[in-house]
């Protein structure tokens, strides 16, 4: 965690200059857009890894800017030249609307039904923070479910909970459809399945202006909590619409020998949003600094499960969330 907070230091210096240039307003259309795209062009951190040409998208957009335009319009072109960068952490902020991108997950298949799980939790589940769980399959397989990382998850929570499965054979972890929030929660929640200190990522930050200055990788490591710890048989469940902090728990969850991904590919979002701002007083959020995971690589487009399994029409007429029945299996066959 120190080491987060370290190069999230480090970054802040790197993009102050591009803060002050909004020290003053200015509502100009063309003088937001060269600003907007000039901390993009400076800042973001995956123009390489997607191949994106920024000057052709520039000159592509430039044309449609003029200084009679509306605040609106002008906030609508701005948008669509985000959505170049295909990334979910890039984000503009106004007044009226938030540009966002959200084609990370809305052509898949959703993978996951509110209205299904509820076959499972019921009504009675316990409740721990962020944190529903409840005992499935005579209690012989414990069923967490976690939504939303800015959901805040204590260390007595977790205690509670472990405490709650501990005649459970395995544990599902369900965190389809949460699309990030704090990585505190996510590093909180994985120490629990570390029996010891592993590397678990690289973090690389701008050393300049050019697309391709970056610092070398600096490793990430996560040390078992020391508190209770669960080693038992784990599935986590994923879809498309794990994000984010999500996604890093994905990440570090997949290097364990007794944890199985299961369900559909996840999101992506590996780079950490940072903001600045605009002239005219619009947020600019976006992702500046890359996680790489323990093999040097992107997870930006997603991370694929050990196991595919997708939720069939069949089932889902029957009440049935065929992600959950395929973890339920998998422990009940391979646990002692």
């Amino acid at each position: 965690m120190k080491l987060r907070i370290i190069y999230y230091l480090l970054l802040v210096g790197i993009l102050f200059s591009a803060c002050e240039k909004a020290d003053k307003y200015n509502p100009s259309p063309r003088d937001n857009f060269e600003a907007l795209w000039q901390i993009l062009d400076e800042n973001y951190c995956f123009f390489e890894f997607k191949d994106i040409d920024w000057d052709e998208v520039h000159d592509r957009y430039s044309v449609q800017i003029n200084e009679t335009m509306s605040q609106y319009d002008l906030f609508e072109v701005l948008g669509k030249m985000l959505a170049e960068l295909k990334d979910g952490h890039t984000n503009l902020f106004s007044s009226f609307d938030v540009a966002r991108y959200w084609a990370w997950y809305e052509d898949y298949p959703a993978n996951f039904n509110a209205e299904i799980q509820k076959n499972y939790l019921g009504t009675d589940y316990k409740i721990a923070g962020g944190l529903k769980y409840k005992r499935l399959s005579n209690d012989q397989v414990g069923y967490v479910y976690y939504g939303n990382f800015s959901s805040g998850v204590g260390e007595s929570n977790l205690d509670n909970m472990f405490i709650h499965f501990k005649d459970c054979r395995g544990l599902i972890l369900d965190v389809r459809n949460n699309g990030g929030g704090a990585m505190s929660n996510s590093d909180r929640i994985t120490q629990r399945f570390l029996e010891e200190k592993i590397l678990t990522g690289y973090v690389t930050y701008k050393t300049g202006n050019g697309h391709t200055d970056f610092s070398s990788p600096y490793p990430l490591y996560l040390s078992p909590s020391d508190r209770l710890r669960w080693t038992k048989p784990v599935i986590v469940l994923t879809n498309r619409q794990c994000y984010s902090a999500t996604n890093n728990l994905v990440s570090i969850m997949r290097l364990l020998p007794h944890v199985t991904v299961m369900g559909d590919c996840t999101g992506g979002g590996s780079g950490f949003p940072f903001s600045s701002e605009l002239p005219i007083g619009w947020g600019i959020r976006f992702s500046a600094c890359p996680i790489l995971d323990a093999d040097k690589k992107h997870t930006e487009f997603g991370i694929e499960p050990d196991e595919k399994v997708s939720m069939t029409e069949e089932d889902m007429k029957k009440g049935k969330d065929t992600i959950i029945e395929a973890a339920i299996g998998h422990i009940l066959s391979t646990a002692d």
